[in-house]
């Protein structure tokens, strides 16, 4: 593979996961301030979009959405799911 694809791969993780984890600390905000939410379902789709360890780091640091079983269940399982993938894709590029 490209070197520069791979940067621009690598890059990408970095944001996608700098981005989750900022909205969790933003939705965290929004909620003690009483304003409006991030959904849940973009949050979910950030953490999808191989963002779940920001997520899972986010929902941690911020202590947000960790009485929420889909959160609680649901970002470790997407965070497993984004490994697993990364791991495969990475193999397949030898």
């Amino acid at each position: 593979m490209d070197q520069d694809l791979i940067f621009l791969f690598v890059a990408y993780l970095v944001f996608i996961n700098l981005l989750a984890y900022g909205m969790m600390g933003a939705d965290k905000r929004r909620a003690k301030r009483k304003q409006r939410r991030i959904p849940e379902a973009r949050l979910f789709l950030a953490a999808a979009a191989f963002g779940a360890l920001g997520a899972w780091l986010g929902m941690r640091v911020w202590r947000h959405k960790t009485k929420h079983a889909s959160f609680v269940v649901g970002i470790p399982v997407l965070l497993a799911v984004n490994v697993l993938v990364l791991v495969w894709l990475f193999q397949s590029m030898r």
